[in-house]
């Protein structure tokens, strides 16, 4: 795989880049882009997957999160994918919660979606061989996280490659999406009508079967207008508890489902995933 620098930016000691190549995987041409700490001079650093929301790319984070700052001092390196293949040849729906932009970090088998939507494919396996060789990232120290769709994507990755994403936290995840209008939607196009396929991708059925040993940290903002229908972080936090699984769920009043809200909190994140990696 061959990469193809899009742009770069110097910001606080280190690098912002911006990447193209294409991609087995999805059959499509993808972009991601990476922070690079200064600590990178003097040899691998931690890796830091951020897995955005409906609608996003790289760089909704890269630009509204403030997360330079707190990452060039940790010496945390940050890759923010897309959030699904995209193109004239790919397919996509007139709605914004599916299709281009609406990957779910999942791998589709049903028609028109799986020839390209392969993203969990993408994300745990061929973005990482390619981080791995073209950047100073320690692939032995890697966490994981995300807002939203991410969030999801984050947690159930987490689940199911524990050992691999070693720390994890979420901004407004989407935790049970086997119940709730976006998650249904996405997995009865991508999967299929509701088949045991769709426990593979939720949250709160993952845990359950088998929580992990590490402690997540989930922010929620109380004045989110996707809480009620949407999110239910109060069954992921039920779902924890019956399991045993190690959580800190904040709810915070005011804040809503924006990156204001998640710039509020992005230090804290990084922190949480700095201690637990050793930057």
């Amino acid at each position: 795989m061959t990469l193809r620098p899009v742009t770069s930016w110097k910001s606080f000691g280190g690098t912002l880049s911006v990447h193209d190549h294409y991609s087995e995987a999805c059959a499509c041409d993808m972009r991601f882009a990476v922070f690079t700490p200064p600590q990178a001079e003097s040899g691998p650093v931690p890796v830091l997957w951020y897995l955005s929301g409906l609608t996003c790319n790289w760089s909704n984070v890269m630009e509204k999160a403030g997360l330079q700052r707190v990452a060039a001092e940790l010496g945390l390196m940050i890759v923010a994918p897309d959030t699904s293949p995209r193109g004239e040849d790919v397919a996509d729906d007139e709605s914004y919660d599916l299709g281009q932009g609406a990957g779910f970090y999942i791998d589709a088998t049903e028609m028109p979606w799986a020839p390209n939507f392969r993203m969990e494919q993408y994300i745990t396996e061929e973005l990482p061989a390619l981080a791995g060789s073209a950047f100073p990232a320690d692939m032995d120290r890697q966490g994981i996280f995300g807002h939203s769709m991410g969030g999801h994507g984050a947690l159930t990755l987490h689940f199911k490659q524990r050992e691999r994403y070693r720390s994890v936290s979420a901004f407004a995840p989407i935790v049970a999406p086997s119940k709730v209008p976006w998650g249904r939607k996405a997995f009865t196009a991508y999967l299929g009508d509701e088949c045991p396929a769709w426990g593979e991708h939720d949250a709160c059925e993952l845990v359950k079967r088998q929580p992990s040993g590490a402690h997540i940290l989930v922010d929620q903002g109380e004045a989110d207008q996707f809480l009620d229908e949407q999110l239910q972080p109060e069954l992921f936090e039920a779902a924890c508890r019956e399991a045993g699984q190690s959580l800190t769920l904040r709810r915070h009043p005011g804040y809503d489902h924006s990156y204001y809200f998640i710039a509020s909190f992005m230090d804290d994140h990084l922190r949480h995933h700095a201690e637990i990696l050793g930057a």
